[in-house]
This record gives C-alpha cells, sequence and structure tokens, in this order.
C-alpha cells in the first residue's frame, strides 16, 4: 500500500504480520507460552518495523524472523518482542528500561504503552542511528544513552520494568537492585554458544525475586564495557 506521496506505508503488511502473530501465539500456548494481548499487539501494530531495519531489507521487515542491523547485531523476531512486551505487564504510568537499544524496535513497541523509555546501547553506531530513527518518528518519551548496560541506568532508578534484549551468562545483580518492588524484569539468560532461557523475574514485597522460566530463546550476547564496538 501507498500513502499520499507515492510511499509505501506498509499498513497491510503490518495487519497481516498482527493477525500471523495472533496465530503463533495460539500455538505458542499449547507448549507453555502465555498468550498475547490485545494492547501489546495492537502496538505492534503502530510501529513501522520498516523504519528500523536497513533499506535493503525493507521488503522483509513484516516477516516474523530477525533481520541484521549490523555491528553483529540483530532487530528480534517480532514474536519475541511481543513476547517480551507481554511479560513486562506495563501500563501507561510506568518508567521502562531497556538494555540493547539495538534498531531502537522494541523501544518503539514500549513506548506506546508507558510513559517513559530509558534504553542504554554499548554500540554507538547502533545507539547513535537507533536515537535518530526514533526522534524523526515522533517517539518523544524515548531517552537512548550509549554505554554499558550491564550497569542499568543508576540515576533514573528504579524502574517499574526492565526488558533485555541481550543474553549474559546470569541475571546482572545492578540491574536486580533497579528494579521496583512489584517490578518486572524480562531477560534471556544463558551463554550465547549454549540453550539460553528467557525469563521473567517478579521483585517481591520483601526483596526477594520470583523467577519464572518461559521459553527457550537465541539472542546475541550482552556486551560489557571492555568489549565495546565503534563504528570505524
Amino acid at each position: 500500500m501507498t500513502n499520499a506521496c507515492g510511499q509505501q506505508d506498509y499498513t497491510s503488511e503490518r495487519e497481516a504480520l498482527v493477525d500471523e502473530l495472533r496465530r503463533d501465539s495460539r500455538v505458542a500456548e499449547q507448549y507453555g507460552a502465555p498468550p498475547l494481548s490485545d494492547t501489546v499487539l495492537a502496538s505492534i501494530g503502530t510501529v513501522p518495523r520498516h523504519e528500523f531495519v536497513p533499506e535493503r531489507l525493507r521488503r522483509e521487515a513484516y516477516r516474523n524472523y530477525p533481520l541484521p542491523i549490523g555491528a553483529g547485531q540483530t532487530i528480534s523476531q517480532p514474536y519475541i518482542v511481543a513476547l517480551m512486551t507481554d511479560l513486562a505487564d506495563v501500563s501507561s504510568d510506568e518508567t521502562v528500561l531497556e538494555i540493547g537499544t539495538g534498531s531502537g524496535y522494541q523501544a518503539a513497541v514500549l513506548a506506546g504503552l508507558v510513559d517513559h523509555v530509558y534504553t542504554i546501547e554499548i554500540v554507538e553506531m547502533l545507539g547513535r542511528r537507533a536515537a535518530a530513527d526514533l526522534e524523526r518518528l515522533g517517539y518523544d518519551n524515548v531517552t537512548v544513552r550509549i554505554g554499558d548496560g550491564y550497569a542499568g541506568w543508576p540515576d533514573k532508578a528504579p524502574f517499574d520494568a526492565i526488558v533485555v534484549t541481550a543474553a549474559p551468562d546470569e541475571v546482572p545483580q545492578p540491574l536486580i537492585d533497579q528494579l521496583k518492588v512489584g517490578g518486572r524484569m524480562v531477560i534471556p539468560v544463558g551463554p550465547v554458544n549454549s540453550v539460553q532461557v528467557l525469563k521473567l523475574l517478579t521483585r517481591s514485597a520483601d526483596g526477594a525475586l520470583e523467577e519464572t522460566d518461559i521459553i527457550p530463546v537465541r539472542f546475541v550476547p550482552l556486551t560489557r564495557d571492555r568489549d565495546l564496538l565503534r563504528d570505524e
């Protein structure tokens, strides 16, 4: 579909993606995954994923699989983005921390559901590009910072939810410390060349963490500051 300026606006492709995710959700429920909510699917349906992928891949932007975005990183599969957003169980008055901005797509999906998203990207080229794209597209409730996501964002803590889009070997203690009582953290955990598990952690009133394994996943590793990548 094209808009009044003769540019493709991908409305029908977004609608088709939402229908596919709804079907995938029903199948995934049979294997123990929680269902995707209409609220999250509606947010997915408003975000122009084609604006967050390289131009040469725009025809594939609404396919339900990850795509490369440069620097060895990917934009996550839409189903996984929707699932992680749903698990975070966010509301319109909440503040969310995202670790691993990447393309900015996950932040954009969250931005339609919460008061503010703070997102950290360690790869400078990706972070600057995502910040520019999010600003260009009008996501004025997203703040991007270049840095080591393992350390979180202490100045803005505590957070109602934390969404981590890269896999550490274990849950970083700084992120646990920055989660509010009643807050939720969605995070893949495990070595890069082994089985990773998507986990939901909830901080109870006594400060303890309740941990639930959701599904096996595969994510890029959570990069630390000593391995900082810069575009040369």
